[in-house]
């Protein structure tokens, strides 16, 4: 990431230069109010400006995005026209000479074709119309290029063609960071795609199966398993959001520790110590339930007693602590490691790997999940989620 940043900062610095231009040629002391000087004045607008048109960018180019953006782009340039494009139409145009749309997509072929800018004149029978001069400037992402900015202007200009080619530069950053949050979206999702597949085949072969031995003995226990068993996979494959609230991950859990139960009866013990006040902080979805089947199967692995499993959600401040914790058969650490690192697939393909990678990028590196185990020691599993982090929102209940 960092070398991304370090490319964001070389592709806006030269636009800044631009901005610079711009201001010196458009700033006047008297209109600063005594705040700094004109070129300082002229690099806060700048950035101003180009603050405010980058969040309709960040969700790609169309026309509403185009329409939104493109008025604060051509303050930025300080041209009389200023149009967006796509490879089939203008998205957008804004500024004086919209009557050149048809001639401007005409010319678009070759800068569109290439990736090159260009410049030409238009040819204009209408006497008072000011544009006489577009440049074109091509907006590429990952070296594919997604359409066009248009510069139009009175005359030919080279000062204009290089800001031209520098807002381009900046917009196209915008859209590659739409693009980049697309692919994580895709990322999260596909991951919990991977999760669930995981998690269901042995998972619902072994609960029907217990439903299945209580059908004639005890009509109504078994009844009362397909109502948890039916909640709790409605829950696991629902498909609204990425998110869910720890109330709802919870109540998933018990669900599927009440299957667990009928399995093995006596041989599973639970506690849960949960904070009411963090029961409303927002995780990612199947983000803790993985976690306590991960707790379930090497709690009873290999040992004829009974495994215990504590679940605790206390509130530390800015964020919910969870820790899942059992007193099973433990794992070496060093090839905890290497599963969280994806060297090697885990016995069994409890998502330990997933969730931990899902959470780092939902929150930070420093949000991965904190593990401590050992052969023979049980497992300790400590997650922190922040009870409010940007962009991140449950989706709603859908109606049962």
């Amino acid at each position: 990431m960092s070398g991304f940043l370090a490319g964001l900062c070389i592709a806006i610095l030269p636009f800044l230069a631009a901005g610079f231009w711009l201001g010196r040629r458009t700033a006047r002391p008297e209109s600063l109010g005594g705040l700094g000087t004109p070129v300082e004045h002229a690099t806060f607008e700048t950035l101003h400006t180009a603050s405010l048109a980058a969040p309709p960018l960040r969700a790609g180019l169309t026309e509403e995005t185009a329409r939104r953006s493109a008025r604060r782009l051509r303050t930025l340039l300080g041209t009389d026209a200023l149009c967006l494009t796509d490879h089939r139409q203008v998205l957008v145009w804004d500024g004086v000479g919209a009557h050149h749309r048809r001639e401007i997509m005409a010319r678009l072929a070759g800068p569109l074709d290439t990736g090159r800018g260009e410049a030409f004149p238009l040819t204009c029978r209408t006497p008072d119309c000011p544009v006489r001069w577009a440049v074109v400037a091509p907006l590429t992402v990952d070296d594919r290029v997604h359409g066009a900015l248009v510069a139009c202007a009175p005359r030919e200009s080279a000062v204009l063609v290089r800001a031209a080619g520098e807002v381009a530069r900046w917009v196209s950053v915008q859209l590659e960071l739409a693009d980049l949050d697309r692919s994580r979206t895709r990322l999260i999702e596909a991951e919990i795609k991977a999760l669930r597949a995981q998690i269901s085949p042995h998972f619902i072969f072994n609960s029907l199966a217990v439903i299945a031995s209580f059908v004639r003995t005890d009509p109504e226990r078994a009844r009362e398993l397909l109502l948890e068993f039916a909640d709790f996979t409605r829950y696991s494959f629902r498909r609204h959001g990425d998110f869910t609230t720890l109330a709802d991950e919870l109540h998933a859990i018990d669900h599927y520790l009440a299957l667990v139960r009928a399995r093995f009866g006596d041989r599973l013990a639970v506690t849960l110590q949960i904070a009411p006040e963090v029961l409303p902080v927002t995780l990612p979805f199947l983000c803790l339930q993985p976690l306590v089947e991960n707790a379930v199967k090497h709690g009873l692995e290999g040992k004829a007693g009974t495994c215990h499993i504590r679940i605790t959600a206390q509130d530390t401040g800015a964020e919910a602590l969870v820790v899942i914790e059992d007193d099973g058969a433990g794992m070496d650490p060093d090839l905890l490691r290497r599963i969280l690192a994806g060297e090697v697939s885990p016995s069994g393909g409890i998502g330990l790997s997933n969730v931990d990678d899902r959470l780092r990028q939902v929150y930070g590196d420093d949000h991965g999940l904190v593990i401590e185990t050992a052969p023979g020691a049980g497992m300790k599993i400590t997650a922190r989620l922040p009870k409010y982090q940007p962009g991140v929102h449950s989706a709603a209940r859908p109606e049962q």
